[in-house]
């Protein structure tokens, strides 16, 4: 079977065998890339037509208990100017958000103890007050189940959980024995269960990242099915473990977005600023692939350089306006617009 028999293959029968998956991440020329992502974005327009849904994203504390080695957040990165935004100061960005269009917010930390259940509870409250029109996205990390269940009842919609990789020694490797992969597996499934819109999701080219590696993370999702997929390649960070290793693969990246689009065509699937950080048209290019999905920062420019998973992140200086402004001419360039919607995902 040809490489191009397996791009049909993966589109028609939404699988392949390991050694196939292997394949298509690993195998395939330059003109075989192309007709994959043209591939996937005839799946995506077929689902979503030409619209890129805008996400607002709130990055409202960069303090974490955690200490992931690749992360620039992490507990132990002395370096780090800390910082946590006021309930009323996330509440002012969503305000800003919503004159300039959007209607999904992204709110997201470290695990930061602070907002405890009832403190995050009332700002999900007080957005979906102002703007019941909105979606809320959840993104700070592993939670007990009723705070899953508290924060859902006070009105967000989607939680947001990577789980970086679904290998366990690969977990091993990235992570410190204080964090259990079964566990950032079993939140998953739990917010799933609790009625949230789930999304997860894995970094491309990470340290001691395999292909089978890749392969894991598919079949995990395959299981999961989630209703969001997050990928971007590895970047590294100066004050971390990882400092010296190299970033992940652009290319690969591209390639996995495709072959997701392809496996689950009704996901909601970013162009990540990690993209648009590896590769000035990054997210260009992501768009092209089959991603849907775009994530501008509404956090306060004050602090935008201050959430810094990875070194060199884009748009840390920009108003909130002119990173819309710049990701509608990014978007419209390769053929899309932005849409003013929720942005809901078509897997049930």
């Amino acid at each position: 079977m040809t490489n191009m028999d397996l791009i049909e293959k993966l589109e028609r029968e939404k699988n392949l065998t390991d050694g196939e998956f292997v394949r298509i991440i690993e195998g395939l020329s330059e003109r075989e890339s192309q007709a994959l992502f043209a591939r996937a974005r005839a799946v995506r327009e077929r689902e979503y037509g030409k619209d890129v849904y805008i996400r607002g994203l709130i990055e409202f504390s960069n303090i974490c208990r955690n200490d992931c080695y690749y992360c620039g957040i992490r507990k132990s990165n002395a370096n780090l100017e800390r910082y946590r935004l006021t309930p009323e100061e996330i509440v002012s960005c969503a305000r800003e958000g919503y004159s300039l269009g959007f209607r999904t917010f992204v709110l997201q930390s470290g695990e930061d103890a602070w907002f405890t259940e009832s403190r995050l509870a009332d700002i999900i409250r007080q957005i979906k007050k102002e703007f019941p029109d909105c979606a809320i996205t959840l993104s700070v990390g592993e939670r007990t189940r009723e705070e899953y269940e508290a924060w859902f009842e006070a009105g967000a919609d989607r939680y947001l959980l990577r789980h970086e990789t679904a290998d366990e020694s690969h977990y091993r490797y990235l992570h410190p024995e204080t964090m259990s992969l079964a566990h950032r597996k079993e939140c998953l499934y739990t917010l799933r269960e609790i009625g949230y819109q789930v999304g997860a999701g894995f970094m491309v080219g990470s340290p001691g990242q395999t292909v089978d590696n890749l392969v894991s993370d598919i079949r995990f999702l395959q299981d999961l099915k989630p209703h969001m997929i997050g990928i971007g390649p590895f970047l590294t960070h100066p004050d971390t473990p990882f400092a010296d290793r190299e970033n992940g693969s652009f290319s690969r990246t591209l390639i996995l977005l495709a072959t997701l689009r392809l496996l689950f065509p009704g996901v909601l699937l970013p162009a990540t600023t990690a993209l648009g950080t590896i590769a000035p048209d990054g997210r260009e290019q992501g768009l092209l692939a089959g991603a849907n999905v775009v994530m501008p920062n509404l956090s306060p420019t004050g602090v935008r350089k201050k959430y810094e998973l990875y070194a060199n992140k884009i748009c840390t200086g920009e108003e909130s306006a002119q990173c819309k402004n710049c990701l509608n001419l990014r978007v419209g360039s390769v053929g899309y617009k932005l849409a003013v919607s929720r942005g809901d995902s078509r897997i049930r």
